[in-house]
């Protein structure tokens, strides 16, 4: 389940046209390329008029068994599931099982401010309910079954984060909730409801609620990429995240559940336009989405080290999607470059160089690194040769030279620089710059 919602950057759209076979031959090339050079792996499609005219599938769904991935693997969608969430939601607001204004103390009384918080507030983040995820102790269970009297223990033992209504705070404990909320109004398991009003529907045969990863069963497992090898992920148990995160599907079927919820074969429109209602670019279950002078929506999501991307532009009658199975790589560049090559415009495809750092180099970057103009401290070190930076209370992430002293981490848009004449290391991602202070 992701925890921030990054959504592609707003860009002004290149006059330079070409031939749509041309595009479509240089995203493919674009897409081996990453994968050459082990930046991404995972399913990639494009629907142009609500058309998929674009599908491309690089990499391994097992590395250990070396099988490669086709255009059938399944594979976690993480936070994509809260669309589909929202939908079930809005399903029942239409079978006057609820209303978005119904309260959460109807279902979870025990929660705190249950008696103020609408099921509007949940869909749109607006809560103030503490999100599990961001708990240390959430690495303690993740990958253990839990039931829905435990998960419901945990969310309330965390005080509010802010009055109900107040601000927006992405938490997947709304959407946790929501699952069970659902569940409960219909007296159905939330695997089934996918199944009753949205798979069936949809004629979607490989989108489902997942569960311990089977590859004989064509679905894949997530990877990490370091010191020249594929490092399998752990398995977050799919018990846990619900209607937050808990969908398998393939790029394909998540176009078909978008187009097919934008044409009005899952709701009506009436309800579409409610969950396009954005507070803060944040509808129900949906972000908006810029490229250009248009607008879309649709989700985002990760879990393990799956990332995944569903977004839709009704002006443009274009969709894409796409899941990666490893990636060091930020999702915004090639999201854009879909977009691009689905409307027949020219891109660039980058180059990719290998910088070698000596380990004597590296080693001298090591320590713990503070700033007063941010909160957390900057860990950096040495692991199995390859150099690291932790933020405090955060994972982990490998560092990827540029020059001697010039590191970045693609996936996250941070660029480092260190500059050990003076103990100090800058800091950069997107407009966010600041200066950090070896201890």
């Amino acid at each position: 389940m992701i925890k921030k919602i990054s959504i592609v950057a707003a860009l002004v759209v290149s006059s330079i046209a070409f031939s749509q076979n041309t595009a479509r031959e240089k995203l493919g090339n674009y897409l081996d390329s990453l994968m050459v050079h082990h930046k991404v792996m995972g399913s990639f499609a494009f629907a142009d008029k609500d058309q998929p005219t674009f599908l491309k599938v690089t990499g391994f769904s097992d590395v250990d068994n070396q099988q490669k991935a086709n255009m059938n693997t399944q594979y976690r969608v993480g936070s994509i599931s809260k669309t589909f969430t929202a939908v079930l939601v809005m399903k029942a607001v239409e079978d006057k099982k609820l209303s978005l204004n119904t309260k959460l103390s109807q279902f979870f009384p025990e929660i705190e401010n249950a008696d103020k918080i609408s099921i509007e507030q949940l869909l749109q983040h607006r809560s103030g309910i503490h999100n599990l995820t961001d708990e240390k102790e959430y690495s303690a269970y993740f990958e253990k079954p839990q039931t829905t009297q435990e998960l419901v223990r945990i969310i309330k033992s965390y005080k509010n984060d802010f009055e109900p209504g107040t601000k927006f705070e992405y938490s997947n404990s709304n959407y946790i909730l929501l699952g069970f909320i659902v569940e409960k109004i219909y007296k159905k398991s939330y695997a089934d409801l996918i199944q009753d009003k949205i798979a069936r529907p949809l004629e979607l045969t490989r989108t489902e609620v997942g569960g311990k990863i089977d590859p004989a069963k064509n679905q894949a497992f997530s990877y990490n990429y370091e010191n020249e090898k594929y490092m399998k992920s752990t398995e977050t148990d799919m018990s846990i995240p619900i209607g937050a995160g808990n969908i398998i599907s393939t790029p394909t079927e998540l176009l078909k559940f978008i187009i097919g919820l934008q044409n009005g074969k899952l709701i009506t429109q009436k309800s579409l336009k409610e969950m396009k209602n954005y507070v803060d670019n944040y509808g129900f279950g949906v972000t908006k989405v810029p490229f250009g002078a248009s607008w879309g929506f649709g989700h985002n999501g990760g879990i393990d080290q799956f990332r995944s991307v569903l977004y839709y532009f009704p002006d443009l009658h274009v969709a894409i999607s796409f899941i990666t199975n490893q990636s060091n790589y930020n999702n915004n560049d090639i999201s854009i470059k879909m977009i691009q090559a689905a409307l027949g415009q020219n891109f660039e495809i980058p180059e990719f160089k290998d910088v070698a750092v000596s380990t004597d180099i590296l080693k001298k970057y090591e320590g713990n690194y503070v700033t007063k103009d941010f909160p957390l401290a900057i860990k950096i070190f040495l692991e199995n040769g390859a150099l690291k930076a932790q933020a405090m209370g955060q994972g982990a992430f490998s560092l990827e030279a540029v020059s001697e002293n010039e590191f970045k981490f693609d996936m996250a848009g941070i660029k480092i620089k260190f500059n050990p004449e003076k103990n100090t290391l800058d800091f950069a991602q997107g407009k966010n710059q600041f200066t950090f202070k070896k201890e």
